[in-house]
């Protein structure tokens, strides 16, 4: 069982029966306490549950996932120095992915208007943002558009992808952390994430500091299969360097 999936089942025993102890969880699901101790300071760092001494408490409702366009004021100082640092890493003539998210639109929105390149992207936001450039080749992915990220997902939007090969893919998560890899809520937005990351010759990751260490239900990547990652310089040190010694290059602007 994956650690998301474990907190998973942890959240939902504490939403059924009030509260959760440690012991009983490390019995239940044969790990150590200290797992369990992990999984709960996860849990709480999402705002679902309210850690006590031996155990736990389900606060009174989920942090919803938030939408897209209310997350774009969020961290935006941070996410601006992300995307700028990521324009070094477009290709010169070449094809890009830009998944959904606000990192990802602040990206599209600095792209200069003499870049010669083709975006594909499944989110409607950024390809308003890049329509009408005339040196751009600009594909909008087709499929369910879901309310809250405005992402294009689905089988249309996963046998697209299916078909391409670009060669770079910037990627957005819910959250990241080297031991649990890039996860999302949402199990239809994980499988065109997943698409997005077979699709690309090289695959970098766009994310804050605020989404370091945050674990949601679906995992869509491991650490080691990014080349690249960049976020800000809020991030945990040690954090950082777990993310390293997995593999890709993380660069913090």
């Amino acid at each position: 069982m994956y650690a998301a999936e474990r907190q998973q089942r942890i959240l939902e025993h504490a939403q059924g029966e009030g509260r959760v102890e440690v012991a009983t969880l490390a019995d239940r699901f044969d790990v150590t306490t200290e797992t369990v101790r992990r999984d709960l300071a996860v849990l709480e760092q999402q705002g679902l549950v309210r850690r006590v001494h031996g155990g736990a408490l389900p606060t009174d409702r989920p942090v919803p996932e938030l939408s897209l366009s209310s997350r774009i004021g969020r961290q935006a100082d941070a996410k601006l120095r992300i995307a700028t640092r990521a324009l070094a890493e477009l290709p010169e003539d070449g094809t890009v992915l830009l998944d959904s998210g606000s990192t990802t639109l602040a990206l599209a929105e600095l792209i200069p208007t003499d870049a010669r390149l083709t975006v594909v992207t499944n989110n409607a936001t950024i390809a308003a943002a890049l329509a009408g450039r005339e040196n751009l080749t600009l594909l909008l992915i087709g499929g369910r558009v879901r309310t809250v990220t405005a992402a294009a997902v689905g089988p249309w939007a996963t046998a697209a992808l299916a078909g391409l090969t670009v060669d770079v893919a910037f990627l957005g998560t819910n959250g990241f952390d080297a031991a649990h890899g890039l996860t999302t809520p949402d199990q239809d937005e994980a499988a065109v994430k997943r698409a997005m990351l077979d699709a690309a010759r090289t695959r970098v990751l766009l994310a804050d500091s605020s989404k370091l260490g945050a674990v949601h239900l679906q995992r869509f990547a491991r650490t080691d299969e990014l080349h690249t990652v960049i976020t800000d310089t809020d991030a945990d040190d040690d954090a950082v360097d777990a993310l390293r010694s997995a593999g890709p290059k993380v660069v913090t602007a």
